[in-house]
């Protein structure tokens, strides 16, 4: 399997777990998604809009590259976020509809790469203005890791509110293999 077929299945990993999360979120009612639970993000609510925010700087970075400049034009169109802890969304039905768009945006992303464009160096200033360059395969599986990390944490809060999103395992969409 080839690296882009690997980053098609983290997309897709992506945008299902997110829908299994998003669906367990709506479950609750808004105090809960609210509550401060001692979270790196506070909340719910507040985890969910980090990982919004988190995506949207890692997307509008990558739009950078020669070959996504059309793929991530929607995103790179986006106001940049203010801060890692901005709440861009504070009701969950609005947040949950920038998702699934913002899901869609990132599966056409990569399925427009080619394996070439994995290879690119990208260029860029972090949040606090310092200045990398970083291998563009190695940067979107840090983008990928990173949204599972905090989804971990939204899955803990969850169950924590009596919410269960079910099976959560990548290993639930690697497709079975013929033996040889």
């Amino acid at each position: 399997m080839e690296l882009k077929q690997h980053l098609e299945l983290l997309a897709s990993y992506n945008a299902w777990m997110n829908l299994k999360v998003y669906e367990a979120a709506g479950r609750l009612d808004s105090r809960d998604l609210a509550k401060e639970s001692g979270a790196f993000f506070g909340s719910v609510l507040g985890t969910l809009n980090h990982i919004v925010v988190g995506d949207t700087i890692w997307l509008q970075r990558f739009a950078t590259h020669p070959a996504c400049g059309l793929s991530l034009r929607q995103v790179a169109d986006l106001p940049p976020p203010l801060s890692l802890d901005q709440l861009q969304f504070k009701d969950l039905h609005a947040l949950t509809k920038h998702r699934v768009w913002l899901d869609e945006q990132i599966t056409q992303w990569i399925a427009a790469l080619t394996e070439s464009d994995l290879e690119h160096v990208l260029h860029y200033r972090n949040t606090k203005g310092i200045a990398a360059n970083k291998r563009y395969a190695s940067l979107i599986l840090h983008f990928f890791n990173h949204q599972t990390h905090h989804r971990g944490q939204v899955s803990t809060l969850l169950h924590q509110a009596g919410e269960d999103i079910g099976v959560t395992d990548l290993l639930a969409l690697i497709p079975d293999e013929e033996r040889v």
